[in-house]
């Protein structure tokens, strides 16, 4: 007799899971006129999901270092104006902080983005690309 056994899945993976469901409704709450609901659930999701990524202590030792702390606040803080029920001030501290906190990653994702073919070509035209 054949018994499917599933196999077993880690917290990375429920931890991205999440992550992408935090951005799907973090976007789809923006699309539609930032529902205060969906922004909600998505910023839950996404701070869960960071969270299973990459383990609990290393998300606190990332919010909280010292020189994050500006970035740290407006980012929960716009998390928290999101859940009492301000949304769009709440996504405009929120977008300010993300950009605070992630600037540093910034450079690496567009280099991952320059290699790949359609948007490669279009980071790589003269207008665009930064004189070398």
């Amino acid at each position: 007799m054949f018994c499917y056994m599933p196999k077993s899945v880690s917290f990375s993976e429920i931890g991205m899971g999440l992550t992408g469901f935090g951005v799907f409704f973090l976007f789809f709450g923006m699309i539609l006129f930032f529902d205060k609901a969906l922004l909600a659930i998505g910023n839950v999701l996404f701070v869960a999901g960071l969270s299973f990524v990459i383990g609990l202590e290393r998300t606190f030792r990332f919010f909280f270092q010292k020189h994050k702390m500006k970035a740290t606040g407006f980012f929960l803080g716009g998390v928290l104006i999101v859940l009492i029920g301000w949304p769009l001030i709440g996504m405009i501290l929120e977008i300010y902080g993300f950009f605070l906190l992630f600037r540093g990653f910034f450079p690496v994702v567009v280099g991952f983005i320059r290699r790949v073919p359609v948007l490669g070509y279009l980071l790589n035209l003269p207008g665009i690309s930064s004189p070398t």
